[in-house]
């Protein structure tokens, strides 16, 4: 899959399909309300719903212990296929998620390079 430009996509949304070239699709403007959006958000939400129904197979089926390499090699196209559309989802809501205040993960480290008490993860 083709990774994003993120100077030259600021703000575009990676949508869960591909042109028939196999490259990614966006939508450049919007407020994610209108209908693209909405068709998009539907597409996702089956995508990641057919993941977990394939997970579900997966399990039954390496369960068993009695598959054919035909199964096997079916279920490895599935699942990669499925991996893929889930790729591509974390990708756009990922893109979408506001930037984070910090630019690394030392930002709470004082200027003496210690933590301050808790780690930033939990009330203390």
């Amino acid at each position: 899959m083709i990774e994003p430009n993120r100077w030259l996509l600021d703000g575009a949304r990676l949508l869960p399909w591909t042109n028939p070239d196999g490259n990614p699709c966006y939508l450049i403007a919007g407020d994610g309300t209108g209908y693209v959006s909405r068709m998009a958000d539907r597409v996702e939400a089956e995508q990641l719903n057919s993941a977990a129904t394939l997970i579900d197979e997966a399990s039954d089926l390496l369960r068993e212990r009695a598959w054919t390499p035909g199964e096997i090699h079916l279920l490895a196209v599935n699942l990669t296929a499925s991996l893929t559309n889930v790729r591509r989802v974390a990708l756009s809501r990922g893109a979408r998620l506001p930037e984070p205040a910090y630019d690394d993960a030392d930002a709470d480290a004082d200027a003496d390079g210690t933590v301050p008490e808790g780690d930033g993860t939990r009330p203390t």
